[in-house]
């Protein structure tokens, strides 16, 4: 696991590096606003649709079935069901995105109540609506490309296919840096239409894999298979546990409406804290959800609940140990690193201070994001589905009376608070229910790593925040909003004594995950003589 984990860890790096540069581009060009809230507002209609029919509830309840029926029938009955749950999409979600593009203006009415108080900013984000709804198709379609490479455990394509996303924004944005178009309609809608070419260029990625494997894409009966009536059994529960997110994004995004450039200011929080999530809560929680599928489909009830156990057990142990650190650098770096990503042309200093309060709020549930990322899926593999369902009503129940009650008071930090509750809530809730259904996940030995892991973390914290301390006095700075050279230089320092210092002491103390990322680089890195 440790093993696969970082080279998806890794795959995935690449793409989220790139994500962040689009991020860069798209702050630079159309900055916190008329025009960035306009598109965040726009592209997050489809994007949310996404999660609920796409890579999130069509994942998770596909990627099992699809192991399992390769398992006892073979690659053509698994593909099969994949054609089947293809041409099923095709059916739905283009039906979604045609009902979108047609009541697009109600959409947008009652999604962003506040826009209407800014002239022309409503009608822009419908047409910016209008040109990206059909992106959610390319990715359901993806989604199942996706699903099918990492039942393989080839998760390396999936992992790189958004870095085409990525580029195909870069280059398009790029070229309008270039002309000088920036701020503009016409900068809105290139960004756009280099969104659904990236979205193109997704799918393309995974498909090809799959066609060398002997798989082709085919329109098939979706009446009759009763496989496709077991995924969408279990993507029954999954799809009303990611709707009840959604109402809390809605909600949130409601809220945020109402105070100028608050929209960009929690998106570009949240995409920051994005990589992490997709380096290690998704990196391990992929890896499990393919493990544990593996284990609960052996005939022995008893031997496939040990090695879903055991998979959920090294896959928490993983993601903390990652998470913890990484979550205590975004919260004494969040300045800092949001200024040498983002502020660049339209995105100011006055905006970098914004979303920096924003990131440190949404820092302190990093760990309770990529925890669920591998608990839910486990659930999933043994066909639990209600359960995650459960967490994720009760977690959007409490984040959605927070934000009702103290949005008034607190304005957006309110909103960034209450995801990291609802996030810490859900998690819980797993925890909690598969305990008491599964018996006791720590062994002997786990209690002191995850409490040498909490103390290598602080140590960390510490250290950067000394580094921190040690720029600003040398600097005679009384803001770290200095320069972006100098923003990249305390950023690198402090990252690389906290790292240092985290990955040294953990190796003095021989805790598992430190000995096994560093056998699996020895590895893989080149030997002299």
């Amino acid at each position: 696991m440790a093993k696969a984990a970082l080279m998806l860890s890794v795959a995935t790096l690449v793409s989220r590096f790139l994500g962040l540069l689009r991020e860069q581009v798209f702050a630079a060009l159309l900055g916190a606003g008329f025009y960035g809230d306009a598109f965040t507002m726009a592209f997050r209609l489809p994007n949310l649709l996404r999660d609920l029919f796409a890579e999130g509830a069509l994942s998770a309840a596909f990627q099992p079935a699809f192991i399992e029926l390769r398992k006892k029938s073979g690659p053509k009955a698994a593909f099969l069901l994949a054609n089947a749950v293809t041409t099923l999409l095709l059916i739905v979600v283009g039906t979604l995105v045609l009902l979108g593009v047609v009541f697009a203006p109600q959409l947008v009415d009652t999604w962003a109540t506040g826009y209407a108080q800014v002239a022309g900013k409503v009608e822009l984000t419908i047409l910016l609506t209008r040109i990206m709804m059909p992106f959610l198709l390319l990715v359901s379609v993806a989604a199942v490309a996706m699903g099918m490479l990492n039942a393989e455990q080839r998760f390396v394509p999936p992992a790189l296919a958004p870095a085409l996303f990525n580029l195909a924004a870069i280059v398009v944005g790029g070229c309008l840096w270039l002309l000088g178009i920036g701020q503009t309609r016409t900068a809105a809608i290139a960004w756009a239409a280099a969104t659904m070419l990236g979205g193109v260029l997704q799918l393309l990625a995974q498909w090809l894999p799959l066609f060398r494997s002997g798989y082709r894409p085919r329109l098939t009966s979706v009446l009759t298979h009763e496989g496709l009536r077991a995924v969408l059994w279990a993507m029954a529960p999954a799809t009303i546990g990611l709707g009840a997110t959604q109402l809390n994004i809605y909600i949130s995004s409601s809220f945020a409406s109402q105070q100028n450039g608050a929209v960009t200011w929690l998106q570009v929080a949240f995409r920051l804290m994005q990589l992490p999530i997709g380096m290690f809560g998704v990196a391990v929680g992929t890896v499990a959800l393919a493990q544990a599928a593996e284990s609960a489909s052996e005939s022995d009830l008893r031997t496939a609940l040990d090695g879903v156990r055991d998979t959920l057990r090294r896959g928490l142990r993983l993601s903390i140990f990652y998470t913890l650190p990484t979550a205590v650098a975004l919260w004494v770096l969040s300045e800092p690193i949001l200024r040498v990503i983002y502020q660049h042309g339209a995105f100011s200093a006055f905006d970098t201070e914004k979303a920096a309060a924003a990131l440190r709020y949404y820092s302190l549930g990093l760990l309770c994001y990529s925890g669920i990322k591998v608990f839910a899926p486990v659930f999933y593999a043994l066909k639990r589905t209600r359960i995650p369902m459960l967490a994720s009503l009760l977690g959007v129940l409490c984040g959605v009376l927070w934000n009702i009650v103290l949005h008034r008071h607190y304005g957006y930090l309110a909103l960034a608070l209450g995801t990291t509750i609802t996030a810490s809530v859900n998690f819980a809730v797993l925890l909690v229910s598969f305990r008491r259904m599964y018996g006791e996940l720590l062994r002997e030995g786990d209690g002191k790593a995850l409490l040498q892991i909490a103390l290598l973390s602080a140590v960390s914290g510490v250290a950067m925040s000394a580094t921190v301390w040690a720029y600003k006095t040398a600097t005679g700075a009384s803001t770290l909003a200095t320069s972006t050279a100098g923003g990249l230089a305390l950023v690198a320092a402090a990252l690389l004594i906290g790292g240092s210092l985290y990955v040294g002491l953990g190796r003095l103390a021989k805790l598992g995950e430190v000995q096994a990322v560093l056998a699996v680089l020895s590895r893989r890195l080149p030997r002299r003589g």
